[in-house]
């Protein structure tokens, strides 16, 4: 159990789950060709599941002093698993992440896409020693991150793929896989700043310059309260726009994605203590869930209202 919250199992399904739904609840409705295998998609959500694990494996080891303050309760290196062994299995997980996605660029004959998964690893390695110690860097760098789990899966499984044929049928679906990317760096985004709240004590007694230390907890939650507006209003566009005339979709939309969107900016303005910055974080998380299960309810409804 130590082990499984040293690597944030909860976040680690969650992305697995993202890229499981995008493949079986989208792609497969699409008739349009493969790259991957199902067996070999498996390995490719594996790969990302691995790296992301050692993502969160060198945060704890470097977020020790922190940690004493923000979650003391939740200490794991130091603790109950030594930071040596957490070292070890930093690296065991990047070997086997990155190891896989040299097989898989592989099997698509694109073998300068391996690039891409030490790209990804030196990137979290990077956030956690020095970049999550910068105002807003961190938190871009984190969001960029997790929206590029989504357009990974494009790169590996559409991309290979496509040929003269059918590129416009492949760019329209690698457009709607953009706007999910573009969706999840913008929840992502907002919810690194509002952990950042959370941990304002702790970050400020170590010198680590995140925006509610340089700023102070009230301008940036006015900040948050802000930035809010964008994905609640581009989801609204979004749905007017391209969604109306499934009925389903858009009344799942305005339920499980704009209404709690709409709920979180108007909590987020009276905002004060580390508990409301939780149950914000929180509420972003599950946003985000239903964000991404939302393609396969567009999917299905697409499919039976034909």
């Amino acid at each position: 159990m130590n082990f499984l919250k040293l690597i944030r199992y909860q976040n680690l399904l969650m992305l697995a789950f993202m890229q499981l739904v995008f493949r079986y609840g989208f792609f497969k409705f699409q008739n349009i060709p493969l790259s991957l295998a199902d067996w070999q998609y498996l390995l490719l959500v594996l790969s990302t599941v691995l790296l992301a694990a050692g993502g969160y494996v060198i945060n704890n080891i470097f977020d020790q002093n922190t940690d004493n303050d923000n979650k003391p309760n939740n200490i794991i290196v130091g603790n109950s698993i030594s930071e040596a062994k957490a070292y070890n299995i930093y690296v065991a997980l990047n070997c086997v992440g990155v190891g896989i996605g040299f097989y898989l660029s592989n099997v698509i004959q694109k073998p300068g896409f391996a690039a891409i998964f030490i790209l990804i690893a030196a990137t979290l390695y990077l956030y956690a020693t020095s970049l999550k110690q910068m105002v807003l860097i961190g938190n871009v760098i984190v969001a960029l991150l997790l929206s590029f789990s989504v357009v990974i899966i494009g790169i590996f499984d559409l991309y290979p793929a496509t040929y003269e044929g059918n590129q416009a049928q492949m760019a329209v679906i690698f457009s709607i896989l953009l706007d999910y990317a573009i969706f999840t760096f913008f929840l992502n985004f907002i919810r690194e700043i509002v952990k950042d709240l959370e941990d304002v004590k702790g970050d400020s007694n170590h010198g680590i310059n995140t925006l509610p230390v340089a700023i102070g907890v009230n301008k940036t939650t006015k900040i948050v309260f802000a930035l809010s507006f964008i994905p609640l209003i581009a989801i609204l566009f979004y749905t007017y726009n391209y969604l109306f005339l499934l009925t389903y979709t858009t009344v799942y939309l305005l339920t499980f994605v704009t209404g709690p969107l709409l709920y979180f900016t108007i909590k987020t303005w009276s905002a004060k203590t580390k508990n409301d910055f939780h149950k914000l974080s929180l509420l972003l998380k599950w946003i985000l869930l239903f964000g991404i299960i939302s393609i396969g309810v567009i999917t299905i409804n697409m499919k039976y209202n034909a």
